[in-house]
């Protein structure tokens, strides 16, 4: 006998798929330094974070005259 949460999509919902694929895309927008991270609880998406990171670049240091 299997057993049944060796099963990768047994509580998978799949009217839920479009609704993370649409939050993913739109998370993604815009993003160029970052994370998004997707959380799951048996099977299904239950948190999604973005973490981004803003790069600021460091000004040329000042020439020495002469």
């Amino acid at each position: 006998m299997q057993d049944p949460r060796a099963s990768p999509n047994r509580n998978v919902d799949p009217a839920l798929a479009p609704e993370v694929m649409s939050q993913i895309s739109r998370l993604l927008a815009g993003l160029r330094f970052g994370a998004i991270e997707i959380t799951v609880h048996d099977g299904r998406v239950v948190q999604i974070e973005r973490r981004e990171k803003i790069r600021i670049a460091s000004p040329e240091p000042p020439r020495a005259a002469g």
